[in-house]
C-alpha cells in the first residue's frame, strides 16, 4: 500500500473534502455527461505527468474503464523526460491505452514564422497544439475530449484560452488544487506524482508556484474567502498577508474573459450565452 501524506486542509478553510463521496459524485457525473447525455462512451485526455491530468484518468477509468479511456502524452523537446515517465506510470497502473505524439515539428513549423516570440507566447502555442492533437484524436477515437484544470488555475487565469480549457467536460474544474491533491492520495494516484512539484512544462525548471507568486496552499485559502464574498480588509483582517490577497484578487478580475465564450455584440434578445446585465463571475 502506498503510504499516505497528509493534506494541510482544515474544515475551516472549506477547502477539507470527503474523498470517498467526491469520487462517487465526479463518477457519476462523467457517466452522465458522456455516456447518458452525448452517448460517447470513450474518453480522450492529454496525459503529462502531473497530478491534475492523473487524477482524471484515474476518474475517467472508474467511470467508463480502462478500455474505454485513451491518454495521449503529448511532448515538446524542451519537455521533462521525467514528465514522460511519470504519465506512462500512471497509465500502466490503470490499464489504460496511452500512446505518445511529438508536438515539436509542429510548434517549431510555426514558430520560424515567430522568432521574436517570448517564452509566454511559445508556452501558449504549445499548449494550443496540444489541445488541436486532443481534438483531432478525438475525431480518431470517437472519444470524447475530458479536461483537466483545476478550479484555482481556472479562477487566476493561469490557463492557455481556447488550449487548456477547452475540453467540454472537465470532472475536477470545480476543485482547488489542494482539492485535487486531497483525492489524488484518496484515489491511490502514484505518491512521487502527487508530490513532485506542480509545472506546466512549457519551459525547463519552470514551476506553477513560481510563476504564480504564491503557494497553491495560500491562493486556495485566499481564493475561498473572495469566492465568499470577503472584501480584501476582511480577509486580511482574518489573518492573510495584505499583498498575497491583492495578488490573488487581481488574478480573479483581470482574467473574467478567460472564462467565457467570445463576447458576442448584443443586437436582440436572444444573443447565445449572452446576457444585458452580466451575472458576478467567478
Amino acid at each position: 500500500m502506498l503510504p499516505v501524506v497528509e493534506v494541510p486542509l482544515q474544515r475551516s478553510d472549506g477547502l477539507a473534502i470527503d474523498g470517498a463521496l467526491t469520487e462517487r459524485w465526479l463518477v457519476a457525473f462523467l457517466r452522465d455527461e458522456m455516456i447518458v447525455r452525448r452517448g460517447i462512451e470513450r474518453a480522450v485526455l492529454g496525459l503529462s505527468g502531473g497530478i491534475d491530468s492523473a487524477v482524471v484518468a484515474y476518474l475517467c477509468a472508474r467511470a467508463l474503464g480502462p478500455e474505454n479511456v485513451h491518454a495521449i502524452r503529448m511532448p515538446y523537446r524542451t519537455s521533462s523526460a521525467d514528465s514522460l515517465g511519470d504519465a506512462q506510470t500512471v497509465a500502466d497502473a490503470l490499464g489504460i491505452h496511452v500512446e505518445t505524439i511529438d508536438i515539436t515539428d509542429a510548434v517549431d513549423g510555426y514558430l520560424r514564422h515567430a522568432s521574436d516570440a517570448d517564452p509566454r507566447r511559445r508556452g501558449n502555442v504549445m499548449a494550443r497544439m496540444r489541445m488541436l492533437v486532443l481534438f483531432d484524436q478525438s475525431a480518431r477515437l470517437g472519444a470524447l475530449p475530458v479536461g483537466t484544470g483545476n478550479k484555482t488555475e481556472r479562477l487566476m487565469g493561469y490557463f492557455t484560452w481556447h488550449a487548456d480549457d477547452t475540453p467540454p467536460v472537465n470532472p475536477i474544474g470545480d476543485l482547488y488544487k489542494t482539492q485535487v491533491w486531497a483525492l489524488a492520495r484518496h484515489l491511490g494516484v502514484p505518491v512521487h506524482v502527487i508530490d513532485k512539484p506542480p509545472s506546466a512544462d512549457l519551459e525547463a525548471n519552470q514551476t506553477d508556484e513560481s510563476d504564480l507568486g504564491i503557494t497553491y496552499l495560500m491562493a486556495d485559502r485566499i481564493l475561498s474567502q473572495i469566492l465568499a464574498g470577503y472584501r480584501n480588509e476582511q480577509i486580511v483582517a482574518h489573518g492573510y498577508d495584505a499583498a498575497d490577497v491583492a495578488l490573488v484578487r487581481k488574478r480573479v478580475e483581470s482574467t473574467h474573459w478567460k472564462r467565457h465564450l467570445p463576447t458576442t455584440a448584443l443586437v436582440s434578445s436572444t444573443a447565445i450565452n449572452e446576457f444585458y446585465l452580466r451575472p458576478v463571475d467567478f
